[in-house]
């Protein structure tokens, strides 16, 4: 496995207990539409939370949560609204970013929530 598949991994695994931690249900991890791809979906309340989990070892090149490009975000907005059709969910819809900075053997988690709103 390579090694930045490997970190993505993880950051997605430690992004899942944060989320658990805090309340959330995690109802689905890495689900996909097509070539879409959700990290993480999770139901707070009565509200859906969709989750773009951003890992790295290193900020040389900026914050993990800075390479959510609006293409990435408009694919998450799409494949959520297939989400929803697809499982007749009606609930609110949340866009949130999970980054997670590597520093050794610790790491730096920081939970962006309502990170970006779909535009029409």
């Amino acid at each position: 496995m390579a090694e930045s598949h490997q970190t993505g991994k993880q950051g997605e695994t430690i992004a899942r207990n944060h989320l658990k931690q805090n309340g959330y249900a995690i109802l689905e991890s890495n689900w996909q539409s097509g070539h879409r791809e959700i990290d993480i979906i999770a139901q707070k309340d009565n509200l859906l939370v969709v989750i773009e989990v951003k890992a790295r070892k290193t900020a040389f090149f900026g914050e993990p949560e800075e390479f959510v490009s609006r293409r990435k975000q408009k694919l998450l907005i799409e494949a959520a609204n297939h989400y929803l059709v697809k499982n007749e969910i009606d609930l609110e819809v949340r866009f949130d970013i999970i980054s997670v900075l590597f520093k050794g053997e610790n790491h730096q988690l920081h939970h962006i929530e309502d990170a970006f709103y779909p535009t029409l």
